[in-house]
């Protein structure tokens, strides 16, 4: 009896063992995902030149680091970072179009639109070498192989939202922008540059800094008596609601007059929203006090009927920061001039067809 008591104690010291192991390797492989995954983010975009190649070298080193700071067995793991994207190797860098769906395969054929990490941590003959066992060699087991795989992904193509589960409210300006204008920006047609934002003195200078701007405040929308503004909640917005919604975002409250509270493209990809009589100076102070901040807007591609009788058919959604505010004055002085800006856009919901959103990104987290 105490021969098998032993041999019993022996064995549960080994898988005891074996599962400190299976944890850490997994750790490994949840922290390396995540690092980088948290690198697909093209910084490039806004500047009109839009290009993953060095994020992804970039995410393939992260990975690559961050699996070994998570010691297994009181070893640095070693993971290969597979530059060549082999589907079978360490670091996997791919696209997964809707990263909720469990069983979704990771397309790696366009590499400007990956936006998921797969990693996979060994401990193997090959790799790492298989964990000892303490008991084992005893019963001719010296060792065993074990492995982990984790997935971390972000969305990139936003088609709505709804409230983040921390319950902030959602960043979103009740100010849509006309997609022709939207459109020359993106290609080209609009070369003003005449500001930069400085993040580390966190203020407006003048000067170039490679990313085009436009004015947020429309000359003419094709409705008398609207200038752009739309009712995020309730229809016909007074100015306190707009300007709470500038400062302090879209709150749960205005998200309750939407169906399920969540504010999204349909499967037509249009949304539609109430329009109000327009950016007045009466939140010129509010616009202000947010220069610098990156929010963001919809992109409208039509509107019907006048003033507080508008409906703008909404088509995307486009992380934008407000660099200069003037209104007052003559009509056509004013302005509000914005530049894109990347924005993590809190509670956003994936866009399951084309591209709905620019410039907008979800924080990484672990898929699979």
């Amino acid at each position: 009896m105490i021969i098998a008591l032993v041999g019993l104690c022996a064995l549960a010291i080994d898988i005891g063992y074996l599962m400190v192991a299976k944890t850490q390797l997994q750790q490994s492989a949840d922290a390396a995902a995540l690092a980088g995954c948290a690198e697909l983010i093209d910084n490039e975009a806004i500047t009109g030149t839009a290009s993953l190649t060095d994020e992804i070298v970039s995410a393939r080193a992260l990975a690559v680091q961050f699996a070994a700071l998570n010691k297994v067995c009181q070893a640095a793991p070693s993971v290969n970072d597979n530059a060549a994207n082999s589907s079978s190797g360490d670091v996997v860098v791919g696209q997964l179009t809707y990263p909720f769906s469990a069983d979704q395969s990771m397309d790696c054929s366009q590499p400007n639109s990956f936006n998921s990490v797969q990693v996979t941590v060994k401990r193997t003959a090959t790799s790492n070498g298989e964990v000892n066992l303490f008991f084992g060699k005893l019963f001719g087991f010296q060792s065993r192989p074990l492995l982990a795989s984790a997935t971390a992904a972000l969305v990139t193509n936003v088609g709505g939202f709804r409230m983040p589960g921390n319950g902030a409210n959602l960043e979103l300006l009740p100010f849509a922008l006309d997609i022709d204008t939207w459109n020359a920006l993106l290609w080209g047609s609009v070369t003003t540059d005449n500001w930069r934002w400085d993040a580390v003195g966190e203020r407006v200078l003048a000067g170039s800094d490679g990313i085009r701007e436009i004015n947020l405040y429309p000359q003419g929308t094709g409705s008398p008596g609207n200038r752009g503004t739309v009712d995020i909640g309730g229809s016909n917005n007074s100015t306190a609601d707009i300007a709470r919604q500038i400062i302090d975002g879209v709150s749960p409250a205005d998200m309750a007059h939407f169906p399920n509270s969540e504010l999204k493209l349909d499967a037509n990809g249009e949304l539609f929203l109430n329009g109000d009589t327009g950016i007045s100076d009466g939140v010129k102070d509010e616009l202000a006090s947010i220069i610098g901040k990156p929010r963001i807007i919809p992109i409208f591609e039509s509107v019907v009927a006048p003033g507080n009788n508008a409906t703008y058919t909404i088509v995307a959604f486009s992380g934008i920061r407000i660099l200069e505010v003037v209104l007052t004055g003559k009509q056509t002085k004013k302005r509000v001039i914005i530049q894109p800006a990347l924005v993590n856009a809190k509670g956003g919901i994936p866009a399951g067809g084309p591209q709905s959103s620019y410039y907008t990104y979800s924080k990484p987290w672990l898929v699979r």
